[in-house]
Order: structure tokens, then sequence, then C-alpha cells
């Protein structure tokens, strides 16, 4: 996953945590905020998983 990705990701899975507390729905931003998650781990598995194919062990 390349940089641009990442951030956009990111920042919308923000921006729907941020529009479930605007609306007051905690549901919404419950679910922005583990999707948030969700995409910082799968950025960090694949990071790794380059490494390991460069040679690199975990």
């Amino acid at each position: 996953m390349n940089n641009l990705t990442y951030w956009f990701l990111l920042i919308l899975c923000i921006a729907v945590e941020v529009w479930g507390v605007a609306i007051g729905s905690r549901d919404v931003a419950v679910v922005g905020f583990i999707a948030g998650l969700g995409v910082a781990a799968v950025a960090r598995l694949l990071y790794r998983a380059d490494q390991c194919e460069g040679g690199e062990e975990a």
C-alpha cells in the first residue's frame, strides 16, 4: 500500500468518525474508529510482508 492510499483511507475513516460524532450517532463513530484501526493494521502487515520478501526476517 503506497503512502497516498494509506493516508487517504485514514482521512476517510477519521471523517466518518467525526461525522458520526457530529450527527450524534455513536455507532457510526465507532465504525470509523474500528475501520481506521483496520487500515493501520493492514498497512503494517503489508509493510512486514515486503520486508520478509526482501530477505530480512521479522
